[in-house]
């Protein structure tokens, strides 16, 4: 099979489109035939180095397609199942071994593009609002990167829990995007400064939570927007680490909450992950919840999709095809 590794950390050129054996699933495993893989800021974090693992490697997170074989002790699939699946490395592939409890069988309204598209990003929008910070009507939430993958799910899972919804974007065009999704007011960041139109949105109260994919850059003025006990919710970092804080600053600026998910700890086993996905699935089917696709890219073009990605002209999911 093709497959893109990684044998050094860098920049996109470590993206190499090679031969490779095609795995056999082992104990508890389901060999999936990709027909669309997703592609993830983590993805990035993998390639350059900033999470680092042990090379060469496959990268990729999550994927949609079939299932080609069954390995033992594995019960619920066929052959043939449309499946998706998420938090399982190598999905850059076009087959890939993916332990049971990961995998979720796509309902007859979920195509495979769509399926790769919401998992690992549908899901990581899930716990955000349902359980890291649960959302209300009483609450108001800021969203950064209000058009990206993530950011467009969030958006409408927030709007949907009742909350008032402030979104980030960088253009007009991404502004209406986001809009669109359910948000009540957007801040075009390249016009504005985020910190002060927040306020003046908020009559200077600031919001209950800020949702931050983003991390260096808009990490202390997201502080600032916070009303006291406000919690920070940092789920990525597309600009950079965030440097060390003293936590003497959580009680000068209100006995505020700082904490940094990730989805492993929120789907820690089948029974969650199948809740997720199923509320998302549900949404779905009864128009509660649309999941945009805004490029698709041949897997050998990973390089090209990872470039796209951090140009940051990206307005929702990036995805790859076998």
């Amino acid at each position: 099979m093709h497959a893109v590794r990684i044998h050094e950390y860098g920049a996109t050129e470590v993206l190499n489109y090679e031969k490779v054996d095609t795995p056999i699933p082992s104990s508890g495993e389901v060999l999936i035939k990709t027909e669309a893989i997703g592609v993830n800021y983590i993805d990035i974090y993998h390639r350059t180095g900033s999470y680092a693992g042990d090379l060469p490697f496959i990268p990729g997170m999550e994927a949609a397609g079939v299932v080609e074989s069954i390995g033992p002790e594995v019960t619920g699939f066929k052959i043939g199942d449309p499946v998706a699946y998420a938090m399982c490395m190598g999905s850059y592939a076009e087959y890939v071994a993916v332990p049971h409890w990961k995998v979720v069988v796509l309902p007859k309204n979920v195509g495979s593009q769509v399926g790769a598209a919401v998992m690992l990003q549908g899901m990581t929008a899930h716990y955000l609002t349902v359980n890291t910070y649960a959302l209300g009507s009483e609450d108001t939430a800021l969203v950064h990167a209000a058009a990206g993958g993530v950011g467009l799910l969030l958006v409408q899972m927030a709007n949907k829990r009742g909350a008032r919804v402030i979104g980030t974007v960088s253009t007009n065009e991404k502004a209406m995007t986001v809009m669109d999704a359910g948000a009540d007011e957007v801040i075009i960041y390249t016009e504005n400064d985020f910190e002060d139109a927040v306020m003046k949105l908020t009559g200077a109260i600031g919001v209950d939570v800020v949702y931050d994919s983003v991390g260096k850059s808009t990490f202390e003025k997201s502080l600032n927007c916070l009303k006291p006990r406000g919690y920070m919710v940092l789920f990525g970092q597309s600009s950079g680490r965030v440097p060390p804080i003293d936590p003497q600053v959580l009680n000068e600026k209100g006995s505020i909450f700082i904490t940094r998910p990730t989805l492993g700890d929120y789907a820690q086993d089948r029974d969650e992950m199948l809740n997720r996905a199923t509320d998302i699935f549900d949404w779905m089917a009864n128009g509660e919840l649309d999941v945009s696709i805004d490029r698709v890219f041949p897997l050998e073009k990973a390089s090209e999709a990872h470039e796209y990605l951090e140009s940051r002209r990206s307005s929702g999911k990036i995805l790859l095809t076998t």
